[in-house]
């Protein structure tokens, strides 16, 4: 029994790094994007967000700073004042506050996984080079490529299943990440969704995924680079090792 553990024990360092790799560049992608204005102000424009709330355009991206602000201190609640249609007034109602204290603890959830995938990471590296020394570099290399492939099919996975239906795979995220029902808002009415509309989501999913899948690409082009040229140098000193071998019998 011992026998046949042993194997599958040797394989979990590499397992659990190839899961890091896979969750730093996911959680890399949703931190950039949560606090990228870039974003949300190309959402704004998208889908006429002025013209629909009243908010010029300008106080619309100062919301947006004071969102992003929000979600990267400990102040609390939410509380932003906007000139709506001329007059001035509170932004968001009660469930809208709640729910975004709910979004806050997901998205700093993500800066933990991301950390601590961070960590696992480098210490991981760390700890194999000095263990096996540069012969760690060929295992590495291929966990990481195995890590950015996870990473591509799994944003692939995602992209199908919102390109078929965006927005029951939106349901099924606010299901699965929040305990409450406070995240059900009417669109009529609730600012939040009329800020950020179920089109803002999509667009933003897909924003997270492109930047996922370009940071596995970067990797996996590298760590599948390296074990090319290992591969091919490997080859040429086999050959070399049997002239050698040769002009010696002769």
């Amino acid at each position: 029994m011992r026998a046949k553990l042993d194997p599958l024990l040797r394989r979990v360092p590499s397992a659990l790094l190839v899961l890091a790799v896979f969750l730093l560049l996911i959680t890399a992608s949703v931190t950039y994007a949560v606090n990228e204005l870039r974003l949300y102000g190309y959402g704004f424009d998208k889908w006429d967000i002025s013209l629909k709330t009243g908010i010029d355009r300008d106080e619309l991206t100062s919301i947006a700073r004071q969102i992003r602000a929000y979600f990267n201190s400990h102040s609390e609640p939410l509380e932003i004042r906007a000139t709506i249609f001329s007059e001035e007034r509170d932004l968001f109602n009660r469930r809208e506050i709640v729910h975004m204290k709910d979004v806050k603890h997901l998205i700093w959830g993500v800066y933990v996984v991301g950390g601590l995938s961070l960590a696992y990471l480098l210490g991981r590296i760390a700890y194999g080079f000095w263990r096996r020394g540069r012969s760690y570099a060929q295992l590495l290399a291929g966990d990481l490529l195995w890590g950015s492939g996870v990473t591509v099919g799994f944003v692939v996975g995602v992209g199908l299943a919102a390109l078929v239906g965006f927005d029951r795979l939106f349901l099924f995220f606010h299901q699965v990440s929040f305990a409450n029902d406070f995240w059900m808002l009417d669109p009529r009415t609730d600012y939040l969704v009329i800020l950020f509309p179920e089109g803002f989501w999509y667009d933003a999913t897909m924003f997270v995924g492109l930047l996922a899948v370009m940071g596995a690409v970067v990797i996996g082009s590298a760590s599948g680079g390296y074990l090319a040229a290992r591969h091919i140098r490997g080859k040429g000193d086999a050959h070399q090792d049997g002239v050698s071998s040769r002009d010696k019998m002769d």
